[in-house]
């Protein structure tokens, strides 16, 4: 140190040098400095990533750690959706409120393409069984199609409001529930279209069976029919007392499609034999304790429910912050998992009695459901999560969130 630098050091009484820290090469005072960092709130920063712009908002959650891998940060808005493509999971295709959705590799951010020309929020993304052509569709009813490897749109169309889209299972097939009760379906790129005609209501919720040849579809009245794609007629429709009493908000089927599992605002899971329509099962949050949630009519809806592929359990999350495991023999519930705020979608892994939640609280839930207890938890997020996947091996989570951000989650686990 030279003696220049030795003298403008003041000491006041008996205090010691600890560190002398060299201002950089521009010769900022610390004046500058306090300026600079007048207006920084530090409690917010949190730990960003390098590609993480500015600093959070006072009234954006505190993302005070940041356990993912990557950020996509691309969108200007809510990120509504996200799609792994089927074929490598090296993709991902997400959809947002700034009426844009992207197609990007979840190894470093990079865009493939951006799916442009939507008028609106894109809330419906994803990819064909073959992984060759992606999907987004907008909350107009404007839906595209995208062929990955020219990064071109090679069809479009448009409908009524929409409210969900799905590839069919094995074939170049697109589904399409909307506002107005219809159900599209489209081979692609010919454009060669059905229409299934439902209540006149929302057709708020669908799912294409693993035999490619029926679609179950949930609508706003409660009701649910099972369609034949081939004829175009209803196989058969399930209503009145045995039914929902409310708007179907999530629907799974097992892996040989002969149970599907529903649920509703009106606060049940059912669980229906797909070849007779019979309703076997319903699960409800009172059935788990949940009495004081349901006292003034308020039904605590059923967000996202799933089956587990390797034990007879079922899963149903609850809005409420309630994931409720059930044993498919018994009908009996076997553990109750409490998240503090609600959950938006559940996913099993494809190999194992663990499943992946995502809540209002921005982050991402490992379960083991053989004990009911929790695995691992995931933060970085400063929102609400809106929507994630986990790839083939459960090894990745790719979500969507309510800051503006997608994110890439590594979940390797020491027991793996």
């Amino acid at each position: 140190m030279d003696n220049a630098e030795e003298d403008a050091v003041q000491l006041h009484g008996d205090e010691e040098i600890i560190e002398v820290i060299d201002l950089s090469d521009t010769e900022q005072t610390p004046d500058d400095l306090a300026e600079e960092f007048e207006d920084v709130d530090f409690a917010d920063a949190g730990n960003q990533d390098q590609d993480d712009e500015g600093w959070e908002t006072e009234d954006e959650m505190e993302a005070e750690q940041d356990d993912s891998e990557l950020t996509f940060s691309k969108h200007t808005g809510s990120v509504f959706c996200v799609s792994l493509d089927p074929a490598t999971n090296n993709l991902a295709i997400t959809g947002a409120e700034d009426d844009k959705a992207y197609v990007w590799s979840v190894s470093d951010g990079e865009v493939l393409f951006e799916c442009a020309g939507h008028k609106d929020s894109v809330t419906c993304v994803g990819f064909s069984s073959d992984s060759k052509l992606a999907a987004s569709g907008d909350m107009s009813g404007l839906i595209k199609v995208w062929k990955v490897e020219t990064k071109e749109e090679i069809w479009s169309f448009e409908v009524g409001d929409l409210e969900w889209l799905q590839w069919h299972p094995g074939a170049p097939v697109l589904l399409a529930g909307t506002a107005d009760g219809n159900v599209w379906m489209w081979k692609i790129p010919s454009g060669e279209c059905k229409t299934f005609q439902g209540p006149n209501c929302q057709a708020t919720s669908g799912k294409i069976l693993p035999d490619g040849k029926r679609a179950m579809v949930g609508y706003e009245d409660g009701t649910l029919r099972l369609w034949d794609l081939k004829q175009g007629s209803a196989i058969y429709v399930i209503k009145g007392n045995d039914g929902h009493q409310g708007a179907l908000t999530s629907m799974e089927c097992n892996k040989d499609g002969t149970l599907v599992l529903t649920g509703s605002v009106d606060g049940q899971a059912k669980l229906i034999n797909t070849s007779t329509g019979k309703i076997l099962a319903s699960f409800s949050a009172e059935n788990s304790e949940a009495k004081n949630a349901m006292e003034e009519h308020d039904s605590n809806s059923v967000e996202s429910v799933g089956f587990c592929n390797v034990l007879p359990l079922i899963a149903v999350a609850y809005l409420d912050g309630t994931l409720a495991i059930y044993d498919l023999s018994t009908q009996s519930l076997r553990h109750r998992c409490k998240h503090e705020v609600g959950i938006v979608h559940l996913q099993w892994e494809d190999s194992s009695a663990v499943l992946a939640t995502c809540n209002l609280g921005g982050v991402v839930t490992l379960w083991d459901a053989r004990s009911g207890n929790m695995v691992s938890e995931y933060h970085g997020h400063s929102a609400e999560i809106l929507d994630f996947t986990l790839n083939r091996e459960a090894s990745m989570a790719v979500t969507a969130g309510g800051d503006h951000k997608a994110k890439v989650f590594c979940l390797q686990r020491p027991d793996r």
